[in-house]
């Protein structure tokens, strides 16, 4: 076990833009971003997007009122992710459970709509959150939870390489419905070699002219 007598709490995540190269995450603000993510997040299968998330808005009223209360909110603190390319606003994704004592932050609240869902801009999005956490913030953990029902969460976590915990059985009542949550966490031992496989598979060369993966990040991950 390693010695923490050294150890001293982190700094809090700040509201600021971190730059990628295909997508940008930038603290949410209502007036900028509020008619692109309102779009994305209520384009076709937005029952599915909403569907283990806390906050499910059912129309543009709804929507503005978790948008104005999540703009201000320091925990989760959320955050806008803008295609660069299109320069739209296309979904969002929070830090949360933040824990400076013990150097522990969770992404969470994450809607990646449907343009950039399953693309290189979702992954460097993760990505940009567990840079900053680790490496400008000096955080220990870095955490992903979710609804066991929600397979495509659970392999998404898998995917970016995030070790699967164990259950927490009868952990919450969302929307009515018992929830057990599912654990994942990446490490700080972990990180340099996951950032490895990162860097690698968000370069420019692995990807075909229609943005279609040449290698695959778990692939690199057993590289790196």
């Amino acid at each position: 076990m390693a010695s923490m007598i050294n150890w001293s709490p982190r700094p809090r995540p700040a509201r600021v833009t971190l730059q990628g190269q295909y997508c940008r995450v930038e603290p949410l603000d209502p007036v900028r971003h509020g008619d692109e993510l309102f779009a994305a997040s209520m384009a076709e299968g937005a029952e599915d997007r909403f569907r283990y998330l806390f906050d499910s808005p059912q129309d543009r009223a709804g929507f503005d009122l978790w948008l104005n209360r999540a703009a201000v909110s320091e925990d989760p603190m959320c955050y806008a992710v803008v295609d660069l390319s299109s320069r739209r606003c296309e979904g969002r994704q929070s830090f949360m459970r933040i824990t400076p004592e013990h150097g522990v932050i969770e992404i969470g609240s994450i809607l990646w709509g449907p343009a950039i869902a399953r693309t290189r801009i979702a992954t460097e999005a993760l990505f940009l959150f567990a840079r900053y956490a680790f490496d400008e913030l000096g955080y220990r953990r870095f955490e992903w939870k979710c609804d066991t029902r929600n397979e495509p969460s659970m392999r998404a976590a898998r995917r970016f390489g995030f070790t699967y915990e164990g259950i927490f059985r009868q952990h919450m009542v969302v929307k009515g419905q018992n929830r057990d949550t599912a654990w994942f966490a990446i490490v700080d031992a972990q990180w340099p070699r996951l950032r490895k496989a990162f860097e690698r598979w968000l370069e420019p060369t692995n990807f075909d002219s229609r943005g279609k993966q040449k290698a695959r990040l778990a692939d690199l991950r057993g590289l790196a």
